[in-house]
């Protein structure tokens, strides 16, 4: 409703604008037609300086109404990226900025009052020195911005409060740190249809927003409607898992945003991540290393899951259960309660039963865990 009372204002606004400017076109292109504009006509005027009024007015307001969703567009786009990188300011440091500012215009509209007179460059004098002192201003400000606020704090005591000057230093309340906010982490494809991410939600180690972008949500329901049962099946999981979250999270947001001249998923969300300065969940290596390059902090929930996995010294020993053969010859594998893969050197002859081994290298990766093992002198 607000972007079309914006079309309308803008549309009229321009229209007026067309119906001026041919108002001031008008008698200087008469002479060259040999036309009178003062001539009467309809409504006291002239039809030419009528027509060409009309045609200015419905020219210009159809101009208007034709571009202006496309302006909203990019000054609303633009509009929540400044909103989200100043989100990450303290309040503190804008203030302290603005009144620099303030006080840098001043102060150059007060030194380049004598030189406006100057002929030539004297209307430019005052603007150089606005750009200049309200650029310092700012600066010297955000240095200071600690002794200005504890001026301020001193000398502007709240209602109620002693002066600080005045206040008894055992009664002194102890200051305050400001409390972190946590950053808003965008869900990509991967780790929704994984599905572990509930379970960690339930457990409370994720603070903030968690957002699952609109491409996302459409990428979900090209898998669902796909033809192939394995797809299928992933993305109707995914939607459940969605709907489950919102029914039971309160910090579960879709937003409905998507970059037309970016192609794949993928780079969507990096190109999100770093618009908003949000973080990444994903269980996809190779995002993870793409996002990473780029500076974007990623948690990947493969490398959660094997941070909480019990902890293998080499040397270890322990029962294993040796289920299958290996590739090399000899070997066979068995795997641990939480799906880790245990590599048992001459373990073949061992399959099907349980026997004690020992550890004997861990290779940790961000796919996943493999322990190397041999069999125990006591096996």
């Amino acid at each position: 409703m607000l972007r079309k009372i914006l079309q309308i204002v803008v549309a009229l606004v321009l229209a007026l604008t067309g119906l001026i400017l041919m108002e001031y076109l008008l008698p200087q292109v008469a002479p060259l037609v040999g036309y009178d504009i003062h001539a009467k006509g309809m409504f006291g005027y002239a039809a030419a300086r009528v027509v060409c009024g009309g045609i200015g007015a419905l020219v210009a307001g159809w101009l208007g109404w034709v571009i202006t969703p496309f302006m909203l567009k990019y000054i609303l786009k633009y509009a929540e990226v400044v909103a989200t990188l100043l989100a990450k300011v303290p309040s503190g440091d804008i203030l302290v900025t603005l009144v620099g500012v303030i006080v840098g215009l001043v102060l150059a509209n007060l030194a380049g009052a004598p030189f406006s007179h100057l002929p030539y460059v004297g209307p430019y004098i005052p603007i150089v020195l606005s750009i200049i002192f309200g650029i310092t201003g700012a600066k010297v400000a955000l240095r200071k911005n600690t002794d200005i606020l504890h001026f301020f704090n001193r000398r502007l005591p709240l209602p109620g409060k002693k002066s600080a000057d005045k206040e008894d230093p055992e009664n002194e309340e102890p200051v305050k740190t400001p409390e972190k906010k946590s950053r808003n982490k965008l869900l990509d494809t991967s780790v929704i249809i994984d599905g572990r991410i509930v379970d960690i939600l339930e457990t409370g180690f994720l603070e903030g927003n968690l957002i699952i972008p609109h491409f996302v949500l459409d990428e979900l329901q090209s898998l669902a409607d796909s033809s192939d049962d394995l797809k299928r099946a992933k993305g109707r999981r995914g939607l459940d898992l969605i709907h489950e979250l919102q029914l039971e999270e309160n910090n579960i947001l879709v937003e409905d945003v998507d970059y037309h001249d970016v192609i794949g998923v993928d780079s969507k969300l990096v190109r999100m991540a770093i618009e908003t300065g949000s973080m990444i969940i994903t269980n996809d290596f190779n995002l993870n290393k793409v996002a990473s390059i780029q500076g974007i902090d990623v948690l990947n929930i493969n490398d959660l899951a094997n941070a909480v996995k019990p902890v293998v010294i080499p040397g270890e020993e322990m029962m294993a259960y040796l289920l299958r053969e290996g590739k090399e010859n000899g070997q066979a594998v068995a795997y641990l309660q939480d799906g880790t893969m245990i590599v048992v050197e001459g373990g073949k002859p061992y399959i099907g039963k349980r026997t004690r081994v020992t550890v004997t290298s861990v290779l940790q990766t961000s796919a996943g865990r493999m322990i190397f093992a041999k069999l125990s002198d006591a096996a």
